[in-house]
């Protein structure tokens, strides 16, 4: 039995797929996703500079993993979602920043259209598992 419960986006940080999945008996499974909010003028954040992007996206997706209870130290796989690889190295800049030291595995990165969403142009998904 699993029970799937959204977890509001926090304060300033663009609503996403914020959700933790609860695993009986195992701890629990959680998935957010922080990525980059629109300004006043519907450009996104940081426009024009990949790695104040960069930091933004993993600011927010601290603040979403300590939202649903978790933290870096949890994270078990990451996955970016970019539209231009052009902005990997700023984006593993900012890793680095945020997670010292990493253990995590390699991310998987994938190249999305800038058609999709705006707010999609820098996206980062965490899976992270908290003990019971």
């Amino acid at each position: 039995m699993s029970e799937l419960t959204r977890i509001p986006a926090p304060d300033g940080v663009a609503a996403a797929a914020q959700y933790t999945h609860v695993v009986l008996g195992t701890g629990r499974f959680v998935a957010v996703s922080g990525q980059l909010p629109l300004d006043e003028r519907g450009r996104t954040v940081g426009e024009g500079d990949p790695r104040a992007q960069a930091r933004q996206v993993f600011e927010n997706l601290r603040r979403c993993l300590a939202a649903a209870g978790a933290g870096f130290d949890d994270v078990v796989k990451l996955t970016y979602f970019v539209t231009d690889m052009a902005h990997m190295p700023a984006i593993r800049e900012a890793r680095a920043a945020y997670i010292p030291d990493d253990r995590l595995p390699a991310a998987s990165a994938v190249q999305v259209a800038a058609l999709v969403r705006p707010e999609f142009l820098m996206e980062i998904e965490a899976f992270a598992v908290v003990g019971a």
